[in-house]
């Protein structure tokens, strides 16, 4: 923000690259790519060359000077070299693909962005891009990925396709939330499931209950509470059995003698 113009800015990136120090390096690197000192700028950025941000950074600077072929070149290195975070150099290959009229490229590239995770939002965003011929090429590899993406995320996609039976088999090996890390969609679709799967619904509302017989903060029993009254939902509302409720009530109290 002190330095008026490039010479100012040379002058700090000089001083930055004399630290020798990784983070001062980085910034002395987009300052002389800033100030347009090509020779500057390759010489740091050759130095290190390890992560997809690196090989996107490098492959941008090609691209926007008009080096085209060379920008290819890099992003393609990357995706084969690269290590950690690859989304924006599989976004910049996209693209090219976009451009040049590589449609299956680009899709390929688009299947591996919305799987590197797999959420409801990129499954719903790839879906989308595909046309009804191109989906089931896809499908089988979706449905790979779908096994690798987190239980939230495979819950929310197969309510979202109406997978019934599968949502309910993933929701019975999950636990219920702490309400301090608590995940409100994990409720609404547990609420959704509940006249369709009441047992395995209660099952799941019975798990946050834990152990009702020892002391605790008035937090953990207001949320306790919260969830005895799902149960007392399920019981009365749902299997249309208040005797087990009754039966579950007078446990608790019991337990909470003292």
């Amino acid at each position: 923000a002190a330095c008026r113009d490039n010479e100012d800015l040379r002058h700090f990136a000089e001083r930055l690259e004399a630290l020798g120090q990784d983070w001062p390096l980085d910034n002395a690197r987009r300052i002389y790519r800033k100030i347009g000192d090509r020779e500057k700028y390759l010489a740091l950025r050759s130095r290190r060359m390890e992560y997809g941000v690196d090989y996107h950074d490098l492959a941008t600077f090609h691209w926007e000077h008009g080096d085209r072929e060379q920008a290819l070149a890099v992003a393609h290195e990357g995706m084969k070299k690269a290590k950690g975070r690859m989304d924006e150099l599989r976004a910049f290959l996209a693209d090219r693909a976009r451009e040049s009229g590589d449609r299956g490229g680009y899709l390929d590239l688009q299947f591996a962005q919305a799987t590197q995770p797999l959420t409801l939002a990129s499954y719903k965003a790839f879906r989308k891009l595909c046309k009804a011929e191109e989906w089931p090429t896809y499908e089988p590899k979706m449905e790979t990925a779908l096994e690798r993406a987190w239980a939230g995320e495979r819950l929310r996609i197969h309510m979202h396709r109406a997978e019934y039976d599968r949502a309910i088999g993933i929701l019975s090996s999950m636990r219920y939330p702490d309400s301090r890390y608590g995940d409100d969609d994990l409720l609404k679709i547990a609420a959704q499931l509940e006249e369709k799967f009441p047992e395995q619904v209660l099952a799941f509302y019975m798990s946050g209950l834990g152990r009702l017989d020892q002391n605790m903060q008035r937090e953990v029993y207001a949320q306790k509470a919260k969830i005895a009254q799902k149960v007392r939902h399920m019981w009365l509302d749902v299997i249309k059995a208040p005797e087990k409720w009754e039966a579950l009530a007078k446990q608790i109290k019991t337990g909470n003698l003292r």
